[in-house]
């Protein structure tokens, strides 16, 4: 016990120094102390492009390639994911040493596919990205009295129907001294890398430095390919080489070869390690209008007050008025008037494709389970941009685990639509299992044929298609039965009131009663929309999102709105005589979806303007889609679950014969 209360007391101060600002990112992100002159070694990500969304390998263009061959680097399953091919590069330094005119090589004459290739590339704005020490390479540009900031390079650029190549790099790596005395020196780049134990004094020993930041300025420079022709890699280039951002030199031609070089400095920086990833989250474009989302979240909790105020004003004053009553009263009330009180014998009819509903809430309770602690272990930093993947395998892991809570939540609710009959819980569970995973399974193999005809790295590899899929059968499926014998052995929930055999007619309606229930998801909408501008350019631009701390506020929010949205409708159809709530308390809810995927829409047509070619935009709304589904589940869930709660409360509150 004792060690279990002391672990519990480190993480709690850990997870505290981190929000401070004053501790490492969480976790599996460690400071890398390299002595002068030992070797840093780049690492080249896929090259991307905001104009096409499509991912694809940075040795796929005529490159430099590293002596050694070209290696992948250990991935995890969240960056393979997200399209991320690792791979090593030719570009090495040697810490604290300036090098500058360093040749890299001379690529073979371009051919006329390469050639084609290239001028795609740069025509569809393709931007390489690097890597050190985990770092992202990242660009300044001065713009009036402002700094922009991007992360990578432009292939090449094109200027009056001419196609010019970057093929110069102008490095500069801020380093800060390694401050803790006898630490074990580490070693490598973040991938394999191994501790070597510190030799001698301390005092004798050389400083040691950290990587905090890597900092990239591209150059088109014209080189002369024949001075090169005998030139070894990382020779010096045989005349200075003046590296000009604004000019550019080096022409793309069909049979000519391109000569790359490069130069780095190295400079001392303040910067502390913890804050290296700074920079990147300061990004401009991506900053948070903070004001414009606490101005947002004060109106809707102002607004779900009043809305909540007012409801259950109007059903205290119901319940009360009519409690007051003796039973002849009572009986001559039930002539007299209209309301929730005259479909006592009909509100807990079955509705119709109860099975449905069940497996909907219970994939509904999953998704809204992986969501919510995802985002709280993001905004306790344990999902920082630091660690790339962790976010997709954490909602992965979460959405395993919760099927537990799938099945349990689906099972129970069957058995309880059932009046307690366990008949068909193993089908209900095995419906849960398959039915939202089968949706998106469907989605994401059809916009993998797409990637992979268009040979891109963000198509899935069939080797990982058999892993997720040993992950769903061999992991969630079995987890979710688990939930599902558990939901069949608890108690069924009675319901307060008897139902009667024949159902009582529905009185027409003044306006369709459908129309209410999709119009009601404009106010959780009114929650999520200046956030979700954020999500989406984090996704499709390229940006970095950090502040899980604004999503968790503003997911909560969105929660008890679809909760308070669901029990006034609920309430609203009791009132006109209408006993068929259940799918109504759903989609009243989950309607929020229908707003979200036209909203990614709008974004489509307004913000990714430059979006290119059928198949980028298939990929953009096959993963809209998917995202609008899941919370159509979720919220749906959030709204249906609250609407039977409070159902089962005002009927049980009230004493009818």
């Amino acid at each position: 016990m004792d060690f279990f209360a002391h672990f519990k007391i480190w993480v709690l101060t850990l997870c505290l120094v981190f929000q401070y600002g004053y501790g490492f990112y969480l976790p599996g992100s460690y400071p890398h102390n390299y002595g002068i002159g030992d070797t840093l070694s780049v690492k080249v990500n896929s090259i991307t492009s905001i104009e096409t969304e499509i991912p694809f390998s940075y040795y796929s263009l005529p490159f430099c390639k590293p002596l050694e061959g070209v290696k992948d680097s250990a991935e995890n399953l969240g960056e393979v994911l997200m399209g991320d091919r690792i791979e090593n590069s030719p570009y090495k330094f040697k810490m604290h040493t300036n090098e500058t005119d360093i040749f890299l090589c001379r690529t073979d004459p371009l051919s006329g596919g390469n050639f084609k290739l290239l001028k795609k590339r740069i025509d569809e704005m393709y931007q390489v990205n690097l890597i050190l020490d985990n770092l992202p390479a990242i660009r300044y540009a001065k713009k009036e009295s402002y700094f922009l900031r991007w992360t990578g390079y432009p292939v090449g650029i094109k200027v009056q129907d001419a196609y010019y190549v970057f093929n110069h790099l102008k490095f500069t790596v801020l380093v800060h001294k390694y401050e803790e005395a006898n630490v074990a020196r580490v070693m490598g780049t973040g991938d394999g890398s191994e501790l070597i134990p510190t030799v001698g004094s301390g005092g004798s020993e050389l400083p040691g430095y950290m990587v905090v930041g890597f900092e990239v300025v591209p150059c088109s420079v014209m080189h002369d390919a024949q001075s090169v022709k005998k030139l070894k890699p990382y020779g010096k280039y045989p005349s200075p080489i003046k590296c000009d951002p604004t000019t550019v030199a080096m022409l793309v031609k069909e049979n000519e070869p391109i000569v790359f070089t490069y130069e780095v400095t190295f400079e001392e920086s303040d910067i502390k390690w913890p804050s290296r990833w700074d920079a990147y989250l300061k990004m401009e474009g991506s900053k948070v209008h903070w004001f414009s989302i606490l101005n947002s979240l004060m109106v809707i909790t102002f607004l779900a007050g009043i809305v909540l105020v007012i409801f259950l004003r109007t059903v205290r004053r119901d319940l009360t008025r009519y409690e007051e009553l003796d039973k002849e009263a009572q009986a001559q009330m039930n002539e007299e008037l209209s309301g929730w009180k005259l479909v006592v014998g009909d509100v807990f009819r079955a509705p119709a494709n109860s099975g449905l509903l069940c497996v909907m809430v219970g994939d509904g309770v999953q998704i809204l389970g992986m969501a919510v602690v995802t985002v709280m272990f993001a905004a306790l930093g344990f999902m920082s941009p630091a660690s790339r993947g962790t976010l997709i395998i954490g909602m992965l892991f979460f959405y395993m685990i919760l099927g537990i809570a799938a099945g349990y939540v689906a099972v129970r609710l069957w058995r309880t639509i059932g009046c307690g009959d366990k008949k068909g819980w193993v089908s209900v569970s095995w419906k849960v299992a398959c039915f939202f995973p089968g949706i998106a399974f469907l989605i994401l193999t059809t916009l993998n044929f797409l990637l992979w005809g268009s040979h891109s790295t963000g198509a899935i590899p069939f080797s990982l298609f058999v892993v997720l899929i040993f992950m769903w059968f061999c992991i969630s499926v079995p987890l979710t039965l688990v939930g599902g014998y558990f939901g069949a052995k608890a108690p069924h929930i009675e319901y307060p009131v008897r139902t009667n055999q024949i159902p009582r007619e529905i009185p027409a309606q003044k306006y369709p009663s459908w129309l209410l229930v999709f119009g009601a998801g404009t106010l959780p909408f009114g929650t999520l929309f200046i956030e979700l501008f954020f999500i989406m350019s984090s996704i499709w631009m390229g940006r970095v999102y950090y502040v899980f701390g604004f999503l968790l506020i503003v997911f909560i929010l969105l929660v008890v709105v679809c909760a308070e949205v669901s029990l006034v409708l609920t309430y609203m159809h009791l009132c006109v005589e209408d006993w068929k709530w259940w799918w109504k308390s759903f989609f009243a809810s989950g309607s929020v979806a229908i707003y979200i995927f036209l909203y990614s829409v709008n974004y489509l047509i307004f913000e990714l303007k430059s979006l290119s070619g059928p198949v980028s935009e298939a990929l953009y709304l096959g993963y809209s889609l998917l995202m609008a589904l899941a919370i159509m589940f979720a919220m749906g869930s959030v709204g249906f679950l609250s609407s039977f709660w409070f159902v089962h409360y005002l009927f049980s509150s009230v004493k009818l014969d």
